[in-house]
């Protein structure tokens, strides 16, 4: 090989080096992952206070506690858990078919999640404006002849569910990102850790809805 070939060849190497360096990206799905988990419990904390809080206020005023919950629709609350419980699973499922290279499929769980959170969040809409409607709201003319327990009670049924419906709608726009970034690519069946982060987000605040249910809907 004569020296201006050695020189050429010398050259391409040097190029597709370049090339690989430039193609590399820096993944750290432990890191992640450990993140997420960290986001998590501080989720939990939040939430966790509240509970506390509601339980402290339901010892002082159990009674008023059953009477106010009587006033809750149960069956809208049952037909919302059993919306998040299907939507949790849809995204489990999303997930499993990701890491078996179907996108198509990956990609119609997660629709049908957001399906779901899209449908809680239209029944928790006309759940509340039927309450207000009836005047049950802060400073409402209902609340106003209610009891100092029945009106904690409701104080906080609208601060924890609304907190909570507020979750659900950051989860939608997570899981949102998430399926653009697997239409263009960028989350693969081999680099899928971001959209078990969504999942993992969007169990918690299917979770926090398992204990909210029983709490205001079904203890009386």
């Amino acid at each position: 090989m004569s020296q201006n070939s050695e020189v050429v060849v010398h050259q391409e190497h040097v190029h597709e080096a370049h090339a690989h360096v430039g193609e590399h990206v820096h993944r750290d799905d432990m890191g992640s992952k450990m993140g997420m988990w960290l986001f998590l419990f501080t989720e939990v904390l939040l939430f966790g206070g509240m509970f506390i809080l509601y339980a402290s206020y339901r010892f002082i005023y159990s009674d008023a506690y059953k009477v106010a919950a009587a006033e809750l629709d149960t069956y809208i609350g049952t037909i919302n858990t059993i919306i998040l419980l299907a939507s949790s699973c849809a995204v489990v499922l999303g997930i499993v078919a990701l890491q078996r290279k179907n996108k198509g499929l990956c990609l119609g769980f997660l629709w049908f999640t957001q399906a779901c959170g899209a449908a809680f969040m239209v029944n928790k809409y006309f759940e509340w404006t039927h309450k207000i409607h009836l005047g049950i709201y802060p400073k409402g003319p209902a609340l106003a002849d209610m009891s100092e327990g029945e009106v904690v009670f409701f104080g906080l049924y609208y601060v924890m569910t609304g907190l909570h419906g507020l979750h659900i709608i950051v989860g939608m726009i997570f899981i949102g990102t998430i399926m653009v970034m697997i239409q263009k690519n960028k989350i693969t069946h081999d680099n899928y850790q971001k959209l078990e982060n969504a999942g993992l987000y969007w169990h918690l605040v299917d979770v926090i809805w398992i204990f909210l249910f029983p709490l205001f809907y079904l203890i009386h």
